[in-house]
């Protein structure tokens, strides 16, 4: 049923096509499963009279139910495919935004947020990664990046969206809309472009197609990294300050995001407070290109991954000591930007050259897991922070404190490679 036969051409190569359905599954991944929350939260506690901590502690259970599933992906994946467990995802994910919205008790609340935490799983990083990898390898960092900028995208259409629909709407009807409308895009890309492999095609990675016995597809140089089975892979090194590096940086930068809004807009105004945070989201589409270009095929990609931690880290160092507005404030709001989008991208692709191929979809989805259980909580942490009587300051001087933790066990992980395989006949 989710797999079908397209007779091979040699002009068209699928990869591309599954590139931009990945784009457009990620903009309805982020826009209403990870930007969604907080508004949700607003909505929920004007329509009931909920505390807020009540329903926070919500939100808390979309992240961290999501991150349980996340570590199950791979094997989700194996048992059903992605094509229909990327289906059944945006149907729970629309089932759990239109429980937020008709939530009567606080159980049916909880409820929902396990449905929507566990449904943008596979529209999120992991379920990204796995749709797009199976197609390219050499251009898989362009790939992943082309793909990945559809959460950008996400969040800067589906933020005033939300509010707009709600205004005119209600959340209920608004609820409703985007689920239904979700459901049906994510089902046509599904039959459409999911639901075919390179195999079946007869093309290769990168669109090396129609290769004879006679005339191989080139390969990659295949690095011989061990196999991590079972528990092993919990005691390497690799893995261990992969895992650590982006469960800090995302840890800061979600709790740096959550209330950078409310920080800018006494300086900038609430007008220029929300240019502000458009120009975030621009750069982090900026700089995510621009690493996904300066990552070499084979060898040491966590050089760029760091020199991108360290860029995030100098704009928290500037929002530190800018005055609430003038140059000092755009340019930390700029460089702390460019690295919003390659803290989540980055890592996969660091994977692919860190580890057995048979491994890095397991690797994803566990480093994916560990961040989102972990930053889950930043949002709270930050805001204690921010309650205390140096608050701003300690606010920044946490952020760029974990960002340098991050980029330093990033470093620290760095192993040289195997000798490449002899090449295949």
């Amino acid at each position: 049923m989710w797999t079908r036969s397209i007779a091979p051409s040699p002009r068209a190569f699928h990869g591309t096509t599954v590139v931009r359905a990945a784009f457009v599954l990620a903009m309805f991944g982020w826009g209403v499963g990870f930007y969604g929350p907080p508004i949700f939260l607003h909505a929920v506690v004007s329509r009931t009279g909920w505390t807020l901590g009540l329903v926070s502690g919500a939100v808390t259970v979309h992240f961290l139910w999501g991150a349980v599933v996340v570590a199950w992906l791979p094997r989700l994946h194996a048992r059903w495919g992605i094509p229909a467990t990327t289906l059944t995802g945006a149907v729970a994910l629309a089932l759990g935004v239109a429980g937020w919205a008709h939530a009567s008790q606080p159980w049916q609340l909880f409820g929902a947020a396990l449905l929507s935490g566990g449904g943008w799983v596979p529209l999120g990083a992991a379920g990204i990664n796995a749709m797009v990898s199976p197609w390219f390898t050499r251009q898989r960092p362009a790939a992943l990046s082309r793909a990945y900028n559809g959460a950008s995208i996400g969040g800067m259409v589906f933020s005033p969206l939300w509010v707009t629909l709600m205004a005119h709407m209600g959340f209920a009807q608004a609820a409703w809309a985007v689920g239904v409308g979700m459901v049906a895009v994510v089902g046509w890309l599904v039959r459409h472009a999911l639901a075919v492999t390179p195999a079946a095609l007869g093309q290769w990675p990168d669109g090396k197609a129609h290769h004879t016995p006679g005339n191989p597809a080139p390969r990659p140089p295949d690095v011989s990294w061990p196999a991590l089975p079972g528990r092993t892979l919990w005691t390497n090194r690799r893995f261990q300050t992969l895992a650590a590096a982006m469960a800090l940086g995302l840890f800061a930068q979600i709790g740096l995001l959550t209330h950078l809004y409310s920080l800018l807009s006494p300086g900038l105004g609430t007008q220029g407070a929300g240019w502000a945070m458009a120009l975030a989201t621009a750069c982090a589409i900026g700089g995510r290109t621009l690493s996904a270009r300066c990552l070499p095929f084979t060898g040491d990609r966590r050089t760029v991954a760091c020199t991108s931690w360290a860029v995030q880290m100098l704009g928290s160092l500037l929002l530190l000591i800018s005055p609430g507005q003038g140059p000092l404030l755009w340019a930390g709001i700029v460089l702390f930007g460019a690295g919003i989008g390659n803290t989540t991208s980055l890592p996969p692709l660091v994977a692919q050259t860190d580890f057995a191929a048979p491994d890095v979809a397991r690797v994803v989805a566990l480093i994916v897991a560990l961040s989102q259980a972990l930053y889950a909580l930043a949002p709270l942490v930050f805001a204690l922070l921010l309650a205390t009587d140096q608050g701003p300051s300690l606010f920044f001087g946490a952020a760029a404190c974990l960002q340098l933790l991050a980029l330093t066990l990033l470093r620290g992980g760095r192993q040289a490679a195997p000798a490449p395989c002899p090449p295949h006949p």
